[in-house]
């Protein structure tokens, strides 16, 4: 499978139109991974499967490299945020090592196997049904019973484990599944948001070394990838998101929490949108 990305040297292959687009992904994904804790890979995900399918990536590939290439980016924009949150007192720590072990394993199994398996437009189709379950799940508002409680040891590695699953397949932080799944055990939305920004290193971590050791050896990848991950595309994308990464932050902790769950809910519906028509459309 051959790509217009082959044998082009990374600065060429980079060019003026694409440079500016995926330094404004990283821009805006940075803020909305410091004011949501979603690590903003659901944003690049559909944004950087559209970069790539308008340059003749198939549509299979470019939203695997493009789940993997977001990622990857979680790692720096995820440390970025969580500095601002944690300055503010908001990550609940006691969850970020209650939920991390099960993350890593959920991670690995999803990434090194599951991944490679999977079609990519199966992959998008899936991506836009639990982001927008996700969504409805915070329009609705459901308010949890007073007296219920995060789970123990064995109920925080089992959620922890389906989050670094599903982060997997689809290459988000985990803010989907996390943010309201503490909401719905009373953690307060700034702790919630900000304990997520925290989990998004590991999930990050666990799953791009997932992606290069499970697209080691597949041939079309763009020049100067790693396994799935396409490197120029990460440095770009990276180097703009922690400058605003620590301004979302900032802002999250001003926005009254009603308008902050509508934030969230109305981002969520559009990318579940664009990529159920991707996965759809094929």
């Amino acid at each position: 499978m051959n790509t217009p990305f082959r044998n082009t040297p990374p600065f060429l292959m980079l060019e003026p139109l694409l440079i500016v687009e995926l330094a404004a992904l990283g821009l805006a994904t940075g803020f909305l991974a410091g004011l949501l804790g979603i690590g903003g890979g659901g944003l690049m995900g559909p944004f950087l499967t559209l970069f790539l399918s308008v340059r003749g990536v198939p549509a299979d590939l470019a939203v695997k490299i493009a789940i993997a290439t977001s990622m990857a980016t979680i790692m720096f924009t995820s440390l970025s945020s969580v500095r601002a949150h944690h300055q503010r007192g908001a990550v609940r720590w006691d969850l970020v090592r209650g939920l991390a072990p099960g993350i890593v394993f959920g991670g690995a199994l999803a990434s090194v196997g599951a991944f490679a398996l999977i079609k990519g437009t199966t992959l998008a189709i899936f991506f836009a049904l639990f982001v927008g379950f996700s969504a409805t799940q915070m329009i609705l508002d459901k308010k949890p019973k007073p007296s219920r409680q995060m789970p123990g040891v064995a109920g925080q590695l089992a959620m922890g484990s389906i989050v670094g699953f599903l982060s997997g397949l689809v290459g988000v932080g985990g803010g989907f599944i996390s943010v309201p799944f503490m909401l719905a055990h009373n953690v307060p939305i700034l702790n919630a948001v900000a304990t997520s920004a925290a989990l998004g290193f590991p999930i990050a971590l666990v799953n791009t070394a997932g992606y290069v050791l499970s697209g080691s050896v597949l041939p079309g990848l763009p020049e100067y990838s790693l396994g799935y991950v396409w490197l120029p595309a990460l440095a770009v994308i990276a180097s703009c998101s922690v400058i605003t990464a620590p301004l979302g932050a900032k802002v999250a902790h001003r926005l009254p929490v009603a308008k902050l769950k509508k934030i969230f809910a109305l981002v969520l519906y559009a990318l579940a949108a664009y990529m159920m028509w991707k996965g759809v459309r094929g």
